[in-house]
């Protein structure tokens, strides 16, 4: 026997004048959460009322209708409505599209209507978003009307653009959003499917491995090259950009690596033919050239063409105009925004005055050369002016007087104080009327004693002694033939046996070269007129170009094949004297340098170091090319740095500096100088 199914009533609706609601006190809601009452209020106004009030009429004491309405379930609708009226947008008898409940509990309704309300997934607002893109909106129309900012819509849009597949898988909750994310870094569907399978039977499944595969070989936009031939050139040959609109990606990867060589290639090539119309011999170019590629070639020194009568004029307006805001503004804690400005744009525009090109001579330009590259803010780097050995012209002996062979031949004898050997004794010449030179053997006698008396001369005067030193070592760093001192020193600046990776384009590397070409500048073209210029100088310009020239000397370099751990003992406490700290000069531990050459155990030290053994054990399970990627990520900016870059602590021991007027030998400076040697130390007396 058949039973009859009751029919269901539903409650009836009909528009009630807004006037006649009124909010209810049985309504659940009292936290505000969601879009605000005035996005709500714009919404209607744009689209009208998508969704009715739920209302219960309002009786009296009697039990008697009153023609009133409260609302149980609607109010942020109904304060929308509330606002349009009060901004006489909305009439105050506008009817309202109102559902009349008259049994039940007016809180239950309010409950049911908030909880069964089943949120729209995500895929679903993507696929909307996406299908009012197709439909003419802009992405500044979507997001006006959903009141999201332009890069929101950018995102969804982009979550919309996955390959269907993955889309599927996400509907399913196959993949969380965090990892549909990290996917848009690439739009090829097929590269996006592949990673997908590779996924599967990875153990990591985190978005930044997702972003690593997909990124796999890719050029990023901050690297030098990508910058030396700019993005918009790259994609107007047709290259793509990967991008990554939910994190920092330095400006994405350039997908199409052939393509970055290719063009780096073209432009390093007109760059090249460019200086070579300059008259060069020579002129070789590369991304990037070894560290020391120039050792052994000697550089020419040009001349810097000066500055035209306006320009000095205008640069000394901009000087002035600088000195008077700096002494304005000197007590102030911070500089007004556009004082800060006009500052920054006068000291580009000295810059400019500054940086003023040099000319060559072109007879010395047909044997010489020049390296273009890149440098690693991706600017062109050309370095002019390089002879090789092969293209010196023969060293033209020099015009010099009767017996400019004898104080050569003098030079080069045996230290004084030494016996000199003579295969066979040199008569002594026969007597004549006329002068004639002396003879060589008397000449090599007299000035060992005056080799003799200078040194003993110079081991009185210090001041002199320095001046001397730096001369030599001046000559040997700074010309090629360092001939124009008496004193036997030598200087060596060793090239590198191994290149490390990013040593040319490091911080140390462009501040020495620097300011070595800044001492070249200001130093005298011709050797010979070294001596009689740093005799001008004041003693804090000798003191700062010595100590550039020492640190040329400096081999702190390990080699298996060469070992020296005196010497790399004394490396440590230079460091430590001059408060070397290698993080602070800009060396950082990467996959290249570093942490892709070592084992898994020495990546997990370092970031055990530097970030706690927590995060030491997050990237554990990963193979050791994976491991090192993200241990580069964990250690950037930590200032971490392996053993061998790490400070000595400084070594205690006697100390050796002079105090109370006396020098390390305990001789009184302040006495006068004496010829009674009586109390020399009977090492100094021996020599």
């Amino acid at each position: 026997m058949a039973t009859n199914v009751q029919k269901i009533t539903l409650s009836p609706s009909r528009d009630i004048p807004f006037n006649k609601l009124l909010l209810s006190q049985s309504n659940v809601r009292r936290i505000k959460a969601g879009v605000s009452i005035e996005e709500l209020a714009e919404d209607i106004a744009r689209r009208g009322l998508l969704q009715g009030l739920s209302v219960r009429p309002v009786v009296d004491d009697a039990g008697i209708e009153t023609g009133m309405f409260e609302i149980p379930a609607g109010g942020r609708r109904y304060r929308a409505l509330e606002l349009l009226v009060k901004q006489k947008r909305l009439a105050k008898t506008a009817p309202v599209p109102c559902v009349i409940r008259e049994g039940g509990i007016a809180e239950e309704d309010s409950l049911a209507e908030n909880v069964q309300r089943a949120p729209l997934h995500p895929l679903d607002q993507f696929r909307a978003f996406l299908a009012l893109r197709e439909k003419g909106q802009s992405e500044e129309e979507i997001a006006a009307a959903f009141f999201v900012s332009v890069g929101v819509v950018k995102q969804r849009l982009k979550l919309a653009s996955v390959s269907p597949v993955l889309l599927d898988v996400y509907a399913e909750d196959g993949v969380t959003l965090d990892q549909l994310m990290a996917f848009t870094v690439s739009g090829d569907h097929a590269r996006q499917e592949q990673v997908f399978e590779r996924l599967k039977t990875s153990y990591d499944k985190q978005p930044y491995a997702i972003r690593r595969m997909l990124t796999e070989g890719a050029v990023r936009a901050c690297d030098k090259r990508a910058q030396f031939i700019g993005l918009e050139a790259y994609v107007e040959a047709g290259g793509t950009i990967l991008r990554d609109l939910f994190q920092g990606d330095d400006g994405g990867w350039l997908q199409d690596v052939a393509l970055v060589v290719r063009l780096v290639a073209d432009k390093l090539k007109d760059e090249a033919d460019a200086v070579a119309a300059e008259g060069w011999k020579w002129v070789e170019m590369a991304p990037d050239f070894a560290y020391g590629h120039t050792y052994g070639l000697r550089q020419m020194r040009g001349e810097t063409i000066p500055l035209t009568t306006e320009e000095e004029a205008s640069r000394d307006a901009l000087q002035a105009e600088y000195d008077r805001l700096s002494a304005e503004y000197a007590d102030a804690d911070e500089l007004p925004d556009e004082v800060d400005a006009r500052l920054g744009e006068i000291e580009m525009a000295i810059e400019v005055f500054d940086a003023r090109p040099i000319t060559f001579d072109p007879v010395e330009m047909a044997r010489a050369g020049a390296f273009v590259s890149i440098a690693h803010d991706g600017s062109v780097r050309i370095e002019r002016g390089y002879v090789r050995p092969e293209d010196e012209l023969p060293v033209e002996p020099e015009v010099a007087a009767e017996n400019a062979g004898r104080r050569l031949a003098a030079a080069t004898a045996t230290r004084a104080g030494d016996a000199v050997m003579a295969d066979a004794p040199t008569p002594e010449p026969e007597e004549d009327e006329g002068l004639s030179a002396l003879p060589d053997r008397l000449m090599t006698e007299l000035t060992s004693h005056r080799t003799l008396g200078l040194r003993q001369a110079l081991g009185d005067r210090p001041e002199v002694a320095f001046l001397a030193a730096l001369h030599a070592l001046t000559l040997k760093s700074f010309y090629r033939y360092g001939s124009d001192s008496c004193l036997e020193l030598d200087l060596k600046s060793v090239a590198f046996s191994a290149q490390a990776p990013g040593l040319n384009d490091s911080a140390s590397a462009a501040a020495i070269h620097a300011r070595h070409e800044g001492w070249a500048k200001v130093l005298p073209k011709d050797s010979a007129d070294v001596w009689g210029a740093l005799g001008e100088w004041d003693s804090d310009s000798r003191s700062s170009l010595f100590a550039h020239v020492v640190s040329l000397s400096v081999n702190a370099v390990h080699e298996a094949w060469n070992r020296r751990p005196r010497a790399l003992d004394h490396a440590d406490q230079l460091a430590c004297a001059v408060d070397l700290d290698m993080a602070t000069a800009g060396w950082k531990p990467t996959v290249d340098n570093f942490l892709g050459r070592v084992t898994k155990a020495r990546i997990l030290l370092a970031v055990s170091e530097a970030k706690g053994a927590r995060a030491a054990e997050r990237i554990a399970h990963l193979k050791k090319g994976d491991m090192a990627r993200e241990a580069e990520a964990l250690l950037a900016d930590t200032g971490w740095l392996p053993e061998p870059l790490r400070g000595a602590e400084p070594a205690v021991g006697d100390e050796t500096a002079a105090q109370d007027g006396t020098t390390a030998m305990g001789e009184d400076e302040s006495l006068e100088d004496t010829e009674d040697t009586t109390d020399i130390p009977p090492a100094v007396a021996a020599e």
